[in-house]
């Protein structure tokens, strides 16, 4: 659908004086590009390699096969692809300087990472629900966290995200640009690409927004209502040791929620404030925001979790 778009957006005006995009990293500190090229690529690969770790051992391993950890291969899953989209084409620029990027590629980036983040915010939802019914519906869960569960939430995570998020790159898709080819960013966010265009971006902005907000709203406000059942319903347990037990179940997912929440408000807050603070800074934010997050999520499941951490344990014996 945005291969069509670009080609209906070349068709109405005949000679499109721009055919690709050029990437410019850290505009106001192009020296750093060599220094962080380092640090990034060692996240990449920790980050590659821990998820490639947890989805191997959530394989291999039969006592892991559980919807619990059937949502956690999915967030692993949606990790490497938002990884694989974005970081690899930073790098290819900070080492051979390929900055530029045609449309189709441009805007089917922008499309993965607007989607995709909203996947990872809906797969927390899902696994905030799983962790209510664990601790306030003990006796149901086997029932109701089913792996049929587990593959419609799945469809509904994907489905969803994907047809809200369309819009955005077919929007920018749809504009018309004149000259000016120069994105000030290492990526194509959709503010970033669609400021270059002549016509007016008041919708497409506006779009954006709304259903941004609306759906990472909708999740946070579900996750917010799932723990305060899951608080409420362990405060009334008495017996010694058992509230620590039940928290500790979702230390794990909470942390992981936490963090998410965490990043991504810094990074709103640095894009408001971006007239008091330096244009390289919400840049490089939004680079870790795609690394950072996908290299620790692993890492806390695998430490914080004895099932996962023992299935490691074993596929090293194996090899």
């Amino acid at each position: 659908v945005i291969r069509i778009c670009c080609m209906a957006s070349h068709s109405n005006y005949s000679a499109p004086p721009v055919s690709e995009f050029i990437l410019i990293c850290f505009p106001n500190y192009q020296s750093w590009q060599h220094w962080l090229s380092l640090p990034l690529s060692l996240l990449l690969l920790l980050a590659l390699g821990a998820n490639a770790t947890l989805l191997i051992t959530i394989w291999l391993e039969a006592s892991l096969h559980e919807p619990m950890y059937y949502l956690l291969s999915l967030l692993s899953l949606l990790d490497m692809v938002l990884c694989l989209t974005v970081i690899p084409k930073v790098l290819a620029i900070f080492w051979f300087d390929l900055r530029s990027i045609g449309f189709f590629p441009c805007f089917l980036q922008m499309f993965i990472m607007n989607s995709f983040l909203t996947m990872e915010s809906c797969t927390f939802m899902v696994m905030a629900y799983d962790r209510y019914v664990a601790i306030c519906k003990p006796l149901h869960y086997p029932s109701i966290i089913t792996n049929q569960f587990v593959a419609r939430a799945t469809i509904f995570v994907v489905a969803r995200n994907a047809l809200a998020s369309l819009p955005v790159p077919i929007l920018s898709a749809r504009l018309r640009y004149c000259a000016e080819n120069i994105i000030k960013n290492c990526i194509c966010t959709n503010l970033s690409v669609s400021k270059l265009s002549c016509d007016d971006i008041t919708f497409n902005q506006l779009y954006q927004f709304v259903a941004g907000w609306t759906l990472l709203g909708s999740d946070l406000i579900l996750i917010i209502i799932s723990y305060s059942f899951i608080l409420k319903a362990v405060l009334r347990i008495k017996a010694e040791g058992a509230a620590a037990k039940a928290l500790s179940t979702c230390g794990s997912h909470f942390i992981l929620i936490l963090f998410f929440s965490t990043v991504l408000l810094v990074l709103v807050i640095t894009n408001l404030a971006r007239k008091r603070i330096p244009p390289d800074v919400p840049i490089l934010l939004n680079i870790l925001h795609h690394l950072i997050p996908p290299a620790l999520n692993p890492i806390v499941y695998g430490v914080r979790t004895k099932e996962i951490k023992q299935g490691i344990q074993k596929m090293i014996r194996r090899l």
